[in-house]
């Protein structure tokens, strides 16, 4: 059973694809602050640097874009002069967040994504999913669709064109070709650095991309936000959870989360990993743990290392963990067993809907392999810096305040008392109402519920406690909500 669940509020969207009751992939976007990747800009060109084939663009954000300017891949034929000198205008899309010191990832080959078809109006490249491996099916949809671009044009075919009508898919190509003359239109009016066009948001992002045949079922707990994508979406249905609880408390996936940038991760039989993330590169160590099997040595190890070959490959997608990896798998001798691995570690990895390559085994028996780095790892939203932890990490306000969140909405379910006293530590409080976490909340549930936030010094940083009395120290309440009536 494959299901996507999506928490939505107006503050914030949280969507969370579930198979077989394990989250394999979590997104998470804040109402003001949306990522980039996707936007289109009028950016203008800063500086050019030619021992590197490059440019830094002015697209209005803190810092400039980095754009590459050397020649296209797959033997593509861009249509859209690149950029060459400072000073020079130029129609740009971000095709990775910026990160750390480093400003936001440039192309001047925009792409417009369907849910059918990646429109490339500035580049003649006709590509197809890998996911689509019959031969003559692909050569049909290269053909048909390539027949329906405009000269100039080219196209990416998503997985899920192989079981629609050409029809349809022609509907959406001529939508986005309508957009695109928009954008133009858009692009000659727009000031230096302004924003053209703004990529949907996770919402969308989350059926058109990752949302398919495959899928069993669509569950968010808004009624009205449910009626506008599929008015959208005519291809599917969305059921509405009107629970008491949080959509992701019923579902298991809250759970999962709150340990989704665990260092340690328990493998099925055992055995475990151990994910270090640098700023180079992400190391993972495989470790027999309690993985005994039943037979000689080289048996047990090569259990273990397949078992965690599948929970690597999850975990990179969970984590949405990109750039170099580096996987030290438990020492095997039989060169059958290393490439059985190798090929198990291929096979889960081709779940992914991002690109992920894997080579061989090194002589030290570490196993290399990239994966394409778009959005924010999730650590980037659940964690923090930790002033007390010499460069460490820990859970961040924000993950907290979704998680006293959770466990507020469930105690209400189960008490139903008529208002709430929360304690808290003051600075969870803080960001609390800071994020306004709380004030969209119009369910059933909470209609008419006073919730007092006061804060106990006593209590850690993740720590909080649910009461329906008044406590005795009356001067200790710091802040007070009330929920709307819907």
């Amino acid at each position: 059973m494959k299901k996507l669940i999506i928490d939505y509020t107006p503050f914030c969207t949280r969507a969370a694809l579930v198979e077989d009751g394990e989250v394999i992939d979590f997104s998470v976007e804040r109402s003001s602050g949306k990522g980039l990747v996707g936007n289109i800009y009028k950016g203008k060109v800063e500086n050019v640097i030619g021992g590197m084939q490059a440019c830094f663009v002015n697209i209005g954000q803190e810092r400039n874009g980095f754009l590459y300017t050397g020649d296209d891949k797959n033997g593509a034929r861009s249509t859209q002069k690149k950029a060459a000198s400072a000073g020079d205008l130029i129609m740009c899309q971000v095709v990775k967040e910026p990160y750390a010191q480093k400003g936001a990832r440039l192309t001047t080959d925009i792409t417009l994504p369907g849910f059918f078809v990646v429109l490339m109006p500035v580049t003649d490249f006709i590509g197809i999913s890998r996911k689509i491996e019959d031969p003559r099916r692909r050569a049909y949809l290269e053909n048909t669709i390539k027949a329906m671009l405009p000269e100039g044009m080219g196209c990416i075919v998503r997985s899920a064109a192989e079981k629609t009508s050409m029809y349809t898919v022609k509907v959406e190509i001529e939508n986005l070709i309508e957009r695109w003359q928009k954008i133009k239109i858009d692009y000659a009016n727009a000031s230096e650095g302004e924003l053209v066009f703004e990529e949907a948001s996770l919402l969308k992002r989350a059926l058109r991309d990752t949302f398919n045949e495959d899928w069993d079922q669509v569950v968010i707990n808004d009624e009205k936000m449910a009626k506008s994508l599929e008015k959208e979406f005519a291809n599917f249905k969305c059921e509405v959870y009107t629970g008491a609880k949080n959509i992701m408390t019923y579902f298991g996936v809250a759970e999962q989360i709150n340990h989704a940038c665990d260092r340690k991760v328990e493998v099925e039989g055992g055995a475990y990993i151990v994910i270090d993330r640098t700023e180079a590169l992400t190391v993972i160590d495989v470790n027999t743990g309690s993985f005994v099997g039943t037979s000689h040595l080289e048996d047990t190890v090569f259990k273990a290392n397949l078992a965690a070959a599948e929970c690597i490959a999850r975990q990179l997608r969970l984590r949405n963990i990109s750039g170099i990896v580096v996987i030290d798998f438990i020492d095997m001798v039989d060169s059958k067993h290393k490439q059985a691995v190798i090929e198990a570690l291929r096979n889960a990895l081709k779940k992914d809907r991002l690109k992920t390559s894997a080579v061989g085994m090194t002589p030290l028996g570490l196993v290399e392999l990239t994966r394409k780095k778009s959005r924010l790892p999730l650590d980037e939203f659940m964690l923090e810096p930790c002033d007390k932890c010499c460069g460490g990490a820990r859970v961040s306000y924000l993950q907290l305040s979704f998680m006293l969140r959770d466990d507020l909405e469930e105690y209400v379910a189960n008490s139903n008392p008529e208002q709430v006293y929360v304690a808290a530590n003051a600075e969870l409080i803080d960001a609390i109402f800071e994020s306004n976490i709380l004030a969209p909340r119009k369910q059933k549930d909470w209609q008419d519920k006073q919730i007092y936030f006061y804060s106990d010094d006593t209590l850690a940083r993740d720590k909080w406690v649910f009461d329906d009395k008044k406590p005795t120290d009356k001067n200790c309440y710091v802040r007070v909500l009330t929920c709307e009536k819907a």
